[in-house]
């Protein structure tokens, strides 16, 4: 049979058989002497052992399309980015972290502002105007009222993404209005692995209708992005590549204290975000000063 995993813990691997049965699975030994570990998202063939306690073992991993570092998951088709316009007011610097670590596993993103109920189109026009440029679909919803749902229902279709966001924001309220029946359900499971079943420091995916599966992660509050080069985060706003033809440095400018710069002659003219270059700056010197061991 073949299946994908929605779920590693405790050194067995939760495969769904792309229907309505969840198996928990070992992994081969053979896998372990290849250095090759199942991830989160992994197609698998599996042999089923044990039907009636849902026990199987992972026979082979399909050859994945990718595989993410953060988190570690394979064959992600895209990103959904869920802040809320208040209660709490998004934190811009955090969401662009999140872009820019998206945007680093190229990863097609949509940010998602939730809780619309409590904004107006004062909010919307705002956070339009800072991310048009962004390379990034925008979207507004709100669960409270239903909201942009079906928006939402159409962009995961047919795909796997990656839900991600602080805490607070409505995740698990759009998981719950997506999949309210939480069809991932394990069923009977083994009574030895029962520990494992409502961990919440996983990535686990959720299967929202055929060959649709939403990948629920723990939510952040702040993104540390320590393992990149500080010449490399330029790259990660898409909106800077046009105006680079007016630095004088051109591709090596960095655009922070340079003299002549046509990304901050652009932020000068508002033809970029000054929130966005902002962070930019932030994250960059936050790059800048990390500690070198």
């Amino acid at each position: 049979m073949t299946g994908k995993i929605i779920k590693g813990i405790a050194g067995f691997y939760y495969v769904h058989d792309r229907h309505d049965k969840v198996y928990a699975c070992k992994a081969k030994g053979v896998f372990r002497k290849r250095g090759v570990k199942p991830l989160v998202g992994d197609n698998v063939s599996f042999t089923i052992l044990d039907e009636a306690d849902r026990e199987g073992n992972i026979d082979e991993i399909l050859p994945r399309k990718n595989q993410l570092i953060r988190p570690a998951s394979a064959n992600v088709d895209q990103a959904l980015v869920v802040f809320a316009v208040a209660n709490p007011n998004p934190n811009l610097n955090l969401l662009d972290r999140f872009l820019v670590m998206m945007e680093r596993e190229r990863l097609p993103v949509t940010i998602c502002f939730n809780k619309m109920d409590l904004g107006g189109e004062k909010e919307q026009r705002y956070y339009e105007a800072v991310y048009q440029n962004s390379g990034c679909q925008i979207c507004f919803i709100s669960t409270y009222d239903r909201r942009g749902i079906g928006q939402i229902q159409d962009f995961l279709r047919g795909k796997t993404t990656i839900l991600a966001g602080p805490s607070g924001v409505g995740k698990s309220s759009l998981t719950n209005l997506i999949q309210p029946d939480a069809c991932m359900e394990t069923g009977v499971v083994s009574r030895k692995i029962q520990r494992g079943k409502h961990t919440t420091r996983h990535a686990e995916l959720f299967c929202v209708e055929e060959d649709t599966y939403l990948m629920d992660t723990p939510g952040f509050s702040s993104l540390y992005l320590g393992d990149m080069e500080e010449k490399e985060l330029k790259e990660f706003f898409p909106e800077f590549s046009r105006y680079e033809e007016g630095c004088r440095f051109g591709c090596d400018c960095i655009h922070v204290d340079e003299p002549i710069c046509g990304v901050k002659c652009a932020v000068e003219r508002e033809l970029i975000s000054q929130s966005r270059y902002e962070n930019y700056r932030l994250i960059y010197q936050e790059l800048k000063g990390k500690r070198r061991y």
